[in-house]
């Protein structure tokens, strides 16, 4: 992509190209003094209390991300840091769809979503930002062991199976976070789209592998607790980066229970504060608990479980037969035989064959334009399947090129044509033959015509997995598959402007050797006059003069508790100068 450099971390590098179009750049000119000072003060706050509450890891791995306490992480800066414990990290504009944020992990990659929270919403964003992403992750990650259980759950979530359902709540979940952070949303607008969530909610039907997956996601990775449930500490992100929530989740009026399998069945909200949490004995008991996840996948159960989910998702998806050839596209038709097994499968439009997660040459979407279908199973009355039939096998039951012949399988489907030729794979097994004068049927039903051209049957006795997504995503282009974003970025107004000019005033104060305490009053007077609602610049006006014995730090101190009575801002100031008198 134009203006980022992916050399700059081995580990970027190796990113695939339909995962690099969802990486943007960071515009670090973008952020107000405003958004610095929203920074600073949950950082501050979260490291006094997170100190004390938190997996050690995180207080450790602060460093080891290349995050300050006091500013914005630049990205290029977190990189040059995080290729030390082999992470990285990239940038996106907002939320993206779940299957690309697990990719990303498995290749131990970290989403950074580049807006930060408003000062509305400053203790709780439903809305991915950058303190969240940023603070939240990176930090655990310096833990070997969970950085290998993120890892693993990216491969795993990257070929979990979606329903229509799913992304139809991801994108009212996704339009909903938005609107909430923004300042400028109008209730109504809001109100619309919680009734959107909320209907999607109702009529999501049976959960999917996705939606059973992001809800481990969610009580581990993002709200999960470490320890015993007397004393736990706290290790998802959420929890990390809220400093409403990590308070919270410690009080006893939120559930802890032991964290098991039975989470991928407990739902959440992304909008509000959990009532309940799940608490892990420790990092290595989250990858057991994957690994029984994984054995529910369709991407080890394969067989007609696998293709009646990729056939329910119509989405791009593949199956892998037993002879290691893989089929992706949108599955269509399953026909299935008396012990339920999948005997012949079909797909619709572009369909593209692989081997190894590599397209077999002449075999990718252009030649299979309109979907593909094959039988899968043994031949009648024949032990061996045809992958196991040696040279000698297989020219006894006339499979030899150029030759004509009726494939009459077990399961009742009949191919009958003649052989063009035909593929093996590394262990000598066919995994492919090509007919021409081809006909398919299977009772009353032709599947396959000689006039349709020639037909190419994938070999396999078995369909031993099905995930989502392509085996070769080059061969499907996928890097042009992104849909623009709705427009997300706060528009502020000239008055907005001029206060995030005093809050650069503040800061530029604070980075000098040297205090100008008429230019602070000045500031002070100012924002009282205008911006009576702006609590957080007078508290960064109080850290100037908490060391200073004068009549304006009492002004100041006076101005803030007198702010503190509304009931919104009460916590925000109050815990706010005990920080700064406790530095």
């Amino acid at each position: 992509m134009e203006g980022i450099d992916f050399n700059s971390n081995t580990i970027i590098k190796r990113l695939p190209k339909h995962l690099r179009q969802w990486v943007v750049l960071q515009n670090y000119d973008h952020y107000t003094a405003q958004n610095q000072a929203v920074w600073r003060y949950v950082m501050r706050k979260s490291v006094h209390f997170l100190s004390q509450f938190a997996h050690p890891s995180y207080i450790e791995g602060l460093a080891k991300a290349g995050i300050s306490v006091d500013e914005i992480p630049r990205m290029q800066g977190m990189n040059r840091i995080l290729k030390d414990i082999g992470w990285a990290a990239v940038a996106v504009d907002g939320f993206i769809p779940p299957n690309a944020f697990m990719e990303f992990q498995s290749y131990n990659v970290l989403v950074i979503t580049l807006d930060i929270r408003t000062i509305q919403h400053i203790l709780y964003t439903p809305a991915p930002d950058i303190i969240h992403e940023a603070s939240g992750h990176a930090p655990i990650i310096s833990n070997p062991e969970y950085a290998e259980y993120l890892r693993r759950f990216g491969e795993l979530g990257a070929k979990a199976i979606s329903s229509i359902k799913d992304q139809e709540l991801f994108d009212a979940i996704r339009h909903l976070s938005i609107l909430k952070e923004n300042p400028n949303s109008t209730e109504k607008k809001i109100k619309q789209a919680e009734q959107k969530v909320q209907l999607c909610n109702d009529q999501m039907g049976p959960p999917s592998e996705m939606s059973r997956l992001r809800n481990l996601h969610w009580w581990t990775v993002e709200y999960g607790l470490i320890g015993s449930l007397k004393d736990p500490k706290i290790y998802g992100a959420g929890l990390l980066s809220s400093i409403g929530e990590s308070k919270w989740c410690m009080s006893d009026k939120v559930l802890k229970t032991p964290y098991s399998l039975s989470a991928a069945d407990v739902s959440f909200d992304i909008t509000k504060p959990q009532e309940q949490l799940f608490v892990t004995p420790n990092f290595t008991h989250l990858s057991k608990v994957l690994e029984k996840f994984a054995d529910e996948m369709a991407l080890r159960k394969g067989g007609v479980y696998g293709i009646k989910k990729l056939i329910d998702s119509q989405g791009l998806g593949t199956i892998k037969l037993s002879t290691g050839i893989q089929v992706s596209a949108i599955f269509d038709i399953l026909i299935e035989g008396e012990n339920e097994n999948p005997i012949y499968f079909k797909t619709k439009g572009p369909t593209a064959l692989s081997f190894r997660n590599k397209e077999l040459l002449g075999h990718g979407k252009i030649k299979h334009p309109e979907g593909f279908g094959s039988p899968v199973g043994k031949l009648r009355g024949v032990k061996l399947a045809i992958e196991e039939m040696t040279p000698k096998d297989l020219e006894h039951f006339g499979i030899i090129e150029g030759q004509t012949v009726s494939l009459y399988f077990e399961s009742g489907v009949n191919v009958v044509g003649e052989i063009i030729t035909g593929k093996r794979n590394l262990q000598g097994k066919v995994i492919l033959i090509s007919f021409k004068n081809c006909t398919v049927t299977y009772k009353n039903q032709k599947l396959f015509l000689p006039e349709w051209g020639t037909y190419d049957m994938v070999v396999g006795e078995h369909v031993v997995s099905a995930f989502a997504g392509v085996a070769d995503p080059e061969c499907f282009d996928l890097e042009d598959s992104v849909k623009p974003l709705e427009n997300t970025k706060i528009a502020y107004s000239l008055k907005d402007q001029k206060l995030y000019e005093l809050y650069q005033n503040v800061r530029d104060i604070r980075e000098n050797i040297k205090f100008d305490l008429k230019q602070a009053q000045s500031i002070f007077d100012l924002v009282t006059l205008e911006y009576p609602d702006d609590w957080l610049l007078c508290l960064e006006l109080y850290e100037l003069v908490a060391n200073h014995e004068t009549v304006f730090k009492s002004k100041v101190l006076d101005y803030l508790i007198e702010q503190s009575k509304k009931k919104e801002y009460t916590s925000l100031i109050e815990e706010g100068i005990a920080i700064v008198d406790m530095s």
